[in-house]
C-alpha cells in the first residue's frame, strides 16, 4: 500500500510532466524555468532535436518550434521510481505536429506524429519536484517528411 507521501510524490511528478507539456504546447517557454533545474540535461535528438544543458535548450526551443503551426503532447503511462528526494520516470508521449504548407504559403499542411518515451530523472527541491534530466527515446513516427528524416540521420 502506498503511503500518503508516496501518493503525493507521484501526483506531484505527474503534474510536473503535464505542466511541461502545456508549457511547450502553449509556447509559454518561460514556464519551463519552474519545471527544469538550471543544471538539467535534455536530449531531444530522438525526434530530430538537439541535446544540451537547460539554458541552451531553453533558448533553442522557441526557434525550433516556430516553424510548426501547431502541436500537442499527449502524456500517459506514467511510471515513477521514487527514492527519497530523487526519482526516475518513464512517460509515454504521442506528439502530433502540424507541418507548414509545402509550397510555403501561410497555413497548415499535413500532420506528422511521433511516439516516444521520456526517460526522466527528477529531484525534489525547495520549490518542489523538478526535472534534472530528460532523454527522449523514439518508438515510431508517422507521415514524417523526407527532409526531417534526412536531418535526423545527420545528427
Amino acid at each position: 500500500m502506498l503511503s500518503a507521501q508516496q501518493i503525493s510524490d507521484r501526483l506531484e511528478l505527474e503534474q510536473l510532466v503535464v505542466a511541461y507539456a502545456y508549457a511547450i504546447d502553449e509556447r509559454a517557454f518561460e514556464r519551463l524555468d519552474h519545471i527544469f533545474t538550471p543544471d538539467a540535461h535534455i536530449d531531444y535528438r530522438a525526434a530530430g532535436g538537439i541535446a544540451g544543458g537547460y539554458p541552451e535548450i531553453r533558448k533553442w526551443l522557441p526557434e525550433a518550434l516556430a516553424i510548426f503551426p501547431g502541436y500537442m503532447h499527449f502524456n500517459g503511462n506514467f511510471a515513477f521510481e521514487i527514492e527519497g528526494d530523487e526519482a526516475r520516470g518513464k512517460v509515454a508521449c504521442i506528439n502530433p505536429m502540424v507541418l507548414p504548407k509545402a509550397d510555403g504559403t501561410p497555413g497548415e499542411g499535413e500532420t506528422m506524429f511521433f511516439g516516444l518515451w521520456y526517460l526522466d530523472r527528477y529531484r525534489r527541491t525547495a520549490a518542489g519536484w523538478r526535472i534534472v534530466e530528460r532523454v527522449e527515446k523514439r518508438s515510431f513516427d508517422y507521415n514524417m517528411p523526407d527532409a526531417f528524416k534526412q536531418a535526423m540521420k545527420r545528427d
